[in-house]
């Protein structure tokens, strides 16, 4: 198939364009490069069946495609808070893109949604059936909301002109390629570890989070684009749930040296659990995460010793 991602040289899209290439598709690579990098797709540069193409989603384009996997959002706090109005437009002119060249095409097109959805939720763990509790005005919102507006497109797109949708709400992923200055958990404790820096817990590191290795979330991902029994929303992670400082610990064993813990206030609308329910994906997908978190982080540890030591 020819296949469309958007957000393709991110962290996630450039691992699952490696994985879909490995199946001998043709792939269109389309990224902005505002947290994409070259540095994660050079090696795709020069196959015959891959193609970059530098381009923003909130502005229209035209493919022929078969599938589209819509990946492109900045994810993690410091960058979608960095241009939030930005974030925004991302999230909803983009989904409006993908889904008019699928509807014109007629291709499958895949939304890659959040469990920023649910906010800082009161049922726990969270299934899909959980309509979430957001603070639409907060520093988050921008993310939350825009992902949310995204979700209730898919949907219109889907019911009032039959584009033939997937929708998966990613829980939290880590691995190789993540940005060392994300400012997600794991990014921060490893580089902090590595360059013998204190590792900076919030509030009192109760507040627990579920940590899925890429791996794993992409193969989630592509059964759930071929699969034909539902189109989403789908929880996708590792219901396996860590407070913070317990993943501040094992980050501190795996790498070593002198760093400590210290704890700084919690930010504003950070929230206390977050566990996905993933009944559906087990059930419809035969899908559960294999990689645990132990060894999951000893390969973020060596890919980031690689990455720092340039």
């Amino acid at each position: 198939m020819r296949i469309l991602i958007t957000g393709g040289a991110g962290f996630l899209g450039s691992h699952l364009c490696d994985r879909l290439i490995e199946q001998g598709h043709e792939i269109i690579c389309l990224d902005n490069f505002f947290t994409g990098r070259k540095a994660n797709i050079q090696h795709l540069v020069g196959n015959p069946h891959f193609e970059l193409v530098r381009h923003d989603v909130i502005d229209p384009f035209k493919f022929e495609v078969d599938r589209i996997y819509n990946l492109a959002c900045p994810a993690s706090p410091p960058h979608y808070q960095y241009n939030p109005i930005k974030t925004m437009k991302t999230s909803v002119l983009g989904a409006i893109n993908c889904l008019g060249l699928a509807k014109r095409v007629k291709a499958r097109v895949f939304q890659a949604s959040t469990s920023e959805v649910y906010g800082d939720p009161n049922v726990h763990p969270q299934p899909e059936a959980y309509w979430g509790h957001v603070n639409p005005i907060g520093l988050r919102s921008c993310y939350d909301e825009g992902k949310r507006a995204a979700e209730t497109l898919f949907f219109d797109y889907h019911r009032e002109n039959g584009v033939d949708i997937r929708v998966i709400r990613i829980f939290n992923t880590y691995g190789p390629r993540m940005l060392p200055d994300d400012g997600r958990v794991v990014s921060n404790f490893i580089v902090q570890a590595l360059q013998g820096n204190d590792l900076t817990v919030y509030g009192e590191g109760s507040q627990t989070r579920s940590f899925c290795y890429v791996d794993d979330l992409v193969d989630g991902f592509m059964r759930f684009m071929e699969q034909e029994k539902i189109v989403g929303p789908m929880n996708l992670g590792n219901p396996g749930e860590f407070t913070m400082l317990q993943l501040a610990e094992l980050v501190l064993k795996k790498v070593g040296g002198k760093s400590r813990i210290t704890h700084l206030p919690l930010p504003s609308d950070d929230p206390k659990q977050r566990q996905p329910d993933i009944s559906l994906a087990k059930e419809t997908l035969g899908w559960e995460p294999k990689v645990p978190l132990e060894s999951g982080i000893e390969k973020t540890i060596a890919y980031f010793k690689g990455t720092l030591a340039k």
